[in-house]
């Protein structure tokens, strides 16, 4: 299981780190809308090697049989890897390549908030929880949880719909 567990969540990592690495020279030309659609476009991307990992794990190392249970917990540590590469690579991101982008996000908040017509009272409270977030951003810790929820729930989705979709009842193994 280590092996499949470690190449998949490896190369699923990759892909991630990859995909982010190359949209940076072009993070203020796309925009916010498309930066998100592109993002989530490759974390979903990335997220499909843990099927093909847990397929892999059933066919190689389960003689064709999987349940459930083994299915999620490859999948899981698979996600669990590529979920680390991901997180890693946008800590050096934001703090060497990127370290004004909470700056820019509070103030793309605040824009949103007036170009929807919001009442000024509204547009204020956008302003102070803009602030709050780049505080609160600036924490290492806090970014590293943010960031971290942005991936883990897709690849929870894709890892319960790996094992259940790859689930197989085979013959028994010979001894």
């Amino acid at each position: 299981m280590k092996k499949t567990v470690l190449t998949f969540g490896l190369i699923s990592g990759a892909v991630s780190a990859v995909t982010m690495l190359a949209t940076i020279p072009f993070a203020d030309r796309i925009g916010w809308k498309n930066g998100e659609i592109l993002g989530y476009t490759a974390i979903v991307l990335s997220a499909l090697l843990v099927f093909f990992g847990v397929r892999s794990y059933r066919e190689n190392a389960g003689g064709g049989r999987l349940t459930f249970g083994r299915g999620f917990a490859v999948g899981i540590l698979i996600t669990l890897i590529s979920c680390a590469c991901y997180v890693g690579t946008w800590e050096i991101v934001y703090y060497k390549f990127m370290p004004d982008f909470a700056e820019k996000y509070a103030a793309h908040m605040v824009e949103n908030a007036k170009a929807s017509g919001a009442s000024q009272q509204k547009i204020d409270e956008t302003e102070r929880k803009a602030k709050e977030f780049k505080h609160m951003y600036d924490n290492p810790l806090f970014n590293v949880a943010i960031t971290f929820t942005e991936v883990f729930p897709i690849g929870l989705v894709v890892t319960l719909l790996s094992a259940g979709i790859l689930k197989k009842k085979g013959p028994a193994p010979a001894n």
